[in-house]
C-alpha cells in the first residue's frame, strides 16, 4: 500500500466535493442534451426556447463552479490535490461555456438551416459529456481506475471524431459554399462545437492526471 494510500484511509469521507463535481457532470448532460433538441427543431420559437435552457443551465453551471471554489476556500482538508480541484472544476465549467456559446452563437447568427453536420458535431457533444459523467462519478471511489481510464478514451475516440467532421466540414464550406457571410457564420458555429469537445477532452486529462497522483 503506498504512502498516499494510508494518508486517505485516515482522511474522513469528502461530502462536499464530490457531490459538487457530480452536479456539474449532471449539468453538463442536460446542457448537451438542451442543444441537441434546439439543433433537431423546426420551430423558430420552440429553438429559442431550447436556447433558453441551454442559457440558464449554464449559469447553473456557473453557481455549481462557484461553490466549488468556495468550499475550496473553506476546507484545509481535501479529497486529492487542491489544484486539480481547481484546475477540474474549472475544466467542467469550461465544456458549459462552449455548449452555451454553440447555442448563442446560432441564436445570434440567425442560423436557421441545421445542417446535417451541426447535428452531429451536437451528437458527439452529447457522448462526450455522457462519458464524461462516467468518468466523474467513479471519483468517489478512485480504486476504480480501468472505470475512469475507459471514460477517458471514450472521451478522447469522441473528440478525435469531432476534429475529423469538423476539417471535412470546413473545407466543404470552402469548397462549395458561395454566400462568404453563410459561410462565416457556419465555420464560426462549427469551431465553437468542435472546442466544446476539446473542452471535454480537457476534463479528461485533468481526471487521469488524478488518477495518476492518486492511485
Amino acid at each position: 500500500m503506498s504512502l498516499n494510500s494510508i494518508f486517505q484511509y485516515f482522511v474522513p469521507k469528502d461530502k462536499k466535493f464530490f457531490p459538487l463535481f457530480e452536479q456539474a457532470s449532471l449539468n453538463l448532460i442536460d446542457i448537451a442534451n438542451a442543444l441537441n433538441e434546439a439543433v433537431n427543431i423546426e420551430d423558430p420559437s420552440k429553438r429559442k426556447e431550447a436556447y433558453k435552457r441551454v442559457r440558464d443551465l449554464e449559469h447553473k453551471g456557473d453557481d455549481i463552479t462557484h461553490q466549488i471554489h468556495l468550499e475550496l476556500g473553506r476546507n484545509f482538508i481535501t479529497p486529492f490535490d487542491r489544484e486539480d480541484i481547481h484546475t477540474l472544476a474549472s475544466s467542467l465549467d469550461d465544456v458549459a461555456d462552449f455548449i452555451y456559446d454553440s447555442a448563442n452563437r446560432m441564436d445570434l447568427y440567425h442560423v436557421t438551416e441545421m445542417t446535417p453536420v451541426i447535428k452531429e458535431l451536437a451528437l458527439l457533444i452529447v457522448e462526450a459529456v455522457e462519458a464524461l459523467n462516467k468518468g466523474i462519478q467513479e471519483l468517489r471511489n478512485l480504486k476504480n481506475v480501468r472505470a475512469i481510464a475507459d471514460a477517458c478514451v471514450r472521451i478522447n475516440s469522441v473528440e478525435n471524431k469531432a476534429d475529423i467532421v469538423y476539417n471535412k466540414a470546413v473545407a466543404d464550406l470552402f469548397e462549395f459554399e458561395t454566400d462568404a457571410i453563410a459561410l462565416i457564420k457556419h465555420k464560426e458555429v462549427l469551431g465553437t462545437l468542435e472546442t466544446a469537445t476539446d473542452k471535454c477532452e480537457d476534463v479528461a486529462n485533468v481526471l487521469e492526471s488524478i488518477l495518476v497522483k492518486n492511485a
